[in-house]
């Protein structure tokens, strides 16, 4: 097998301001370790496949800064997207590269940089099983997260027919559901679509020929042109373009401790507590305070009698809020001054 690892690394993660900005945007920080998301992803694919077989996809403006980040990816493999138009633009790109260089059976594995794992040798595993049913069955391989709570912040994926093992046919993907849908899905067997994908990338290019057409003309156009690509494609998820429409997807079913970090509440679930269940990284110190996720970037932090706060420290501002509310800091940026927002 021909390995290609790709990773998803767009995005300005504005649920975490004040911290994420769009010069320094979510995979570029420390968010559940000392380094940086994107080097943690980097570094857990690394045994799978050398730098030279590694993509990055991300914004033109991050280009310069993924470099810094990780030199030893080759510069041609960090792939500047003139503007944001969706994961089925990326991978159809991404796999027409690879394509190219290493042929249509080579095995492209999807992952995001944002991601918290716990379980680092399972994920492993797990990639490489997905990896090589891609190839062998030559089809659309998605990691189905097995989930630990009905979270309504996930998308499903419903599994049908067996086909070996614990591999089936996807019978559908689910958007993100209420509560209530989400318990019921949960126990009905639905996993969490984690956005882990795999298959040789002929494959994916055959089925977007036959099933995309907001992709697959501008891949006719544009050659090797990547601002003209980006210029005529259509914005589209790569679960809505390619997988809900095809008959060739499957689903692996993964528990290593997945967490996507979408919000700053994510981190009491990914960061090491202090034994009041505090998570707390950098200068901060609490007196019967619990559950509470604070993020000291060189301000000291110091709680007294508090819990379930989120507390965001950084360069002179100070966010506070609490976990429940802290996946809506849309409200409290639409509502900020500009001078304190952009500062």
């Amino acid at each position: 097998m021909i390995r290609w690892n790709v990773v998803l690394a767009g995005g300005v993660g504005s649920r975490f301001w004040p911290l994420s900005t769009p010069e320094r945007p979510k995979q570029l920080l420390p968010l559940v370790t000392d380094a940086p998301m994107l080097c943690d992803t980097i570094d857990r694919l690394r045994p799978s496949a050398p730098p030279e077989r590694t993509l990055v996809l991300t914004n033109a403006s991050l280009r310069d800064a993924v470099l810094r980040l990780d030199p030893t990816l080759p510069p041609e493999n960090v792939i500047a997207e003139p503007r944001p138009a969706g994961t089925c633009a990326a991978l159809a790109w991404a796999a027409k590269l690879i394509a190219e260089r290493d042929g249509s059976s080579a095995v492209m594995v999807c992952t995001h940089a944002d991601w918290a794992i716990g379980d680092v040798s399972g994920f492993r595993d797990t990639l490489d099983r997905a990896a090589q049913i891609a190839l062998n069955e030559r089809a659309l391989v998605t990691v189905g997260i097995v989930p630990s709570r009905p979270d309504p912040g996930f998308g499903y994926i419903q599994p049908g027919e067996l086909v070996r093992d614990d591999v089936r046919r996807v019978a559908r993907f689910a958007e993100k559901p209420d509560r209530a849908t989400a318990e019921r899905m949960v126990a009905d067997g639905f996993l969490w679509n984690s956005g882990i994908f795999a298959w040789c990338v002929g494959d994916l290019l055959d089925e977007i020929e036959a099933l995309t057409p907001e992709v697959q003309p501008a891949l006719d156009v544009a050659g090797d042109d990547l601002e003209r690509f980006f210029a005529e494609v259509k914005s589209i998820a790569i679960d809505v373009g390619v997988l809900e429409r095809s008959q060739r997807v499957m689903v692996l079913p993964g528990q290593f401790g997945w967490d996507d970090v979408g919000t700053w509440a994510a981190l009491h679930r990914v960061r090491a507590h202090d034994a009041q269940d505090n998570a707390m990284l950098g200068p901060s110190f609490a007196c019967q305070a619990n559950g509470n996720v604070v993020h000291a970037d060189g301000t000291q932090v110091v709680l007294y009698g508090v819990h379930d706060l989120v507390v965001v420290a950084r360069d002179g501002l100070v966010m506070v809020t609490t976990r429940e509310r802290a996946a809506d800091l849309k409200t409290l940026l639409d509502a900020l001054p500009a001078d304190v927002r952009d500062r």
